[in-house]
């Protein structure tokens, strides 16, 4: 792809910009690290996105407060989405809107926010500034995040990596990749970990049983032995591998199978339906459930996003070397779950507000009776985790000062345990003199790009340019470099939709 270069322009809102005040600098593709390292040539020899399965979304629209003032939601811990869009622009072509989720390219990132300081398990914060892609409405930031743990707070974990080795993951960017990456996690497992491997292509096998961590050759053996050939039947694989968890379960303990498929299942239990019906089950047992796609041409993404959400789990997308080390190393400890069935709950002030709009989490919405019923299933987050989302308002003609809404968010420190509430107003600052947060001002430009990539009817004046400017407010918190990286993202998806 030719060499991007392009220098940060002036805001549609020069307001919104002087808030979220930053040093600028200029940046191009070939000065940002990771955009072509570790990476693999697609797999599919067809159209960018041919035969890939991803679900219609819906977006979420403006709601008056005097028809409904409550929103709830479940949170949403996946990143897939967000490396499925990288994985794209590295092909040199712009992702297909319904694989657009502006909740995960929110939440693929960790915001700088504070950990508890009490018994529980997560905390709580928010601020209100104006809206950069809309100045006349406000925007409302929702922050979450899981205690942080050190590794030896965490306590032991029962994986079971169940490994699909068909036909169709014989490809370096699916099951070479794949290896690479189980191969590096166990690397910094504690040694009391256990381990089974479970492979399924037309037939299902468990090529290795509940292993400690500490022998990790033989782990990493057995992985090192994987050919992909057959079908798939990989829902008789899902049974084994539950089962399998079952067998060694670990009262207290991280008990979790680890999916790797681009979820092209086309032998035993295949419907969606079947599969979520069973992953609910097994998750009322305690077992999580984590779903990594790979590669490009089949990647049912539908599915996979869907069985993960049911799951007690998190979906993500695995497109590099980089990415493997996100997810399997630096983030490892989000495997384990501090909050289960998070969800959160707005009541606006219909005096203050009078309609606003959810950026985002368009499959993830709860009625308002859900919210304080512990046996609806929602998201978890883990151990450091971070979860943000947005809100869009319209504010009343002649509002008065003080709070525009209560923030009310539910968690379960355990599963099947009873929820345990946290509650905060949300208070804005004066209009005219506040200084927004980086936190702010990255969050906004993220969902600034998603809105242009999906094109977006409630985009505003959102462009690539404003999502470039409020990115680079926000990068003094960037811990392995993931903020950094997105401008690459943002330049190289300009330059496509421009014909460069």
């Amino acid at each position: 792809m030719k060499r991007i270069y392009r220098t940060l322009l002036i805001s549609a809102s020069a307001v919104i910009l002087a808030a979220c005040s930053a040093e600028k600098f200029d940046y191009g593709m070939a000065d940002m690290p990771g955009l072509n390292g570790g990476y693999y040539e697609p797999s599919s020899p067809g159209g960018p996105q041919e035969g890939n399965s991803f679900d219609e979304i819906t977006e979420n629209g403006f709601i008056s407060t005097k028809e409904q003032n409550v929103s709830t939601f479940s949170i949403d811990a996946d990143g897939a989405s967000y490396a499925y869009m990288r994985r794209c622009l590295r092909n040199g072509y712009l992702p297909d809107k319904n694989s657009v989720r502006i909740e995960e390219y929110l939440n693929y990132f960790t915001f700088d926010y504070p950990d508890p300081q009490d018994d529980h398990s997560v905390a709580i914060n928010a601020e209100v500034g104006t809206c950069p892609w809309n100045p006349q409405n406000k925007l409302m930031r929702l922050g979450i995040k899981g205690k942080s743990l050190k590794s030896t707070q965490i306590p032991d974990a029962n994986y079971v990596f169940l490994i699909d080795v068909s036909g169709s993951m014989n490809s370096d960017d699916k099951l070479g990749l794949l290896k690479s990456g189980l191969k590096t996690m166990v690397g910094y497992l504690k040694p009391t970990d256990r381990v089974s491997v479970i492979t399924y292509s037309g037939s299902v096998e468990r090529i290795l049983e509940s292993t400690l961590a500490s022998d990790a050759e033989t782990i990493r053996a057995a992985v090192s032995k994987l050919v992909a050939s057959g079908s798939t039947a990989g829902g008789e694989a899902m049974k084994m591998a539950y089962e399998e968890a079952l067998a060694n379960f670990i009262e207290g303990g991280n008990n979790r199978v680890i999916m790797g498929t681009d979820g092209d299942f086309n032998v035993g239990v295949t419907s969606t339906e079947q599969l979520v019906e069973m992953v609910q089950d097994y998750a009322s047992k305690g077992i999580y459930l984590t779903v990594c796609g790979f590669g490009t041409g089949n990647l049912n993404d539908s599915m996979m996003e869907q069985i993960s959400n049911h799951g007690n789990g998190t979906y993500e997308y695995i497109d590099s070397e980089d990415e493997l080390t996100k997810v399997f190393v630096n983030e490892r400890s989000k495997f384990y779950s501090v909050a289960n069935d998070s969800k959160v709950q707005i009541t606006f002030d219909s005096t203050k507000v009078e309609k606003y709009r959810l950026v985002g989490y368009e499959n993830r919405m709860l009625s308002e009776e859900d919210f304080e019923n512990d046996k609806k299933d929602a998201g978890e987050i883990g151990a450091g985790q971070t979860i943000t989302a947005l809100y869009e308002l319209v504010l009343a003609e002649d509002y008065a000062e003080g709070a525009y809404a209560t923030f009310d968010f539910r968690y379960k420190k355990a599963l099947g345990e009873e929820s345990l509430h946290l509650s905060m107003e949300i208070i804005p600052s004066d209009a005219e003199t506040e200084t927004m947060s980086e936190n702010f001002c990255f969050a906004a430009g993220v969902a600034a790009y998603g809105m242009v990539l999906r094109n977006s009817q409630y985009k505003g004046l959102s462009t690539y340019e404003l999502a470039f400017d409020l990115v680079g407010s926000g990068l003094s918190y960037d811990p392995h470099g993931y903020r950094q990286q997105l401008f690459e993202m943002i330049a190289a998806a300009q330059g496509i939709a421009a014909g460069f």
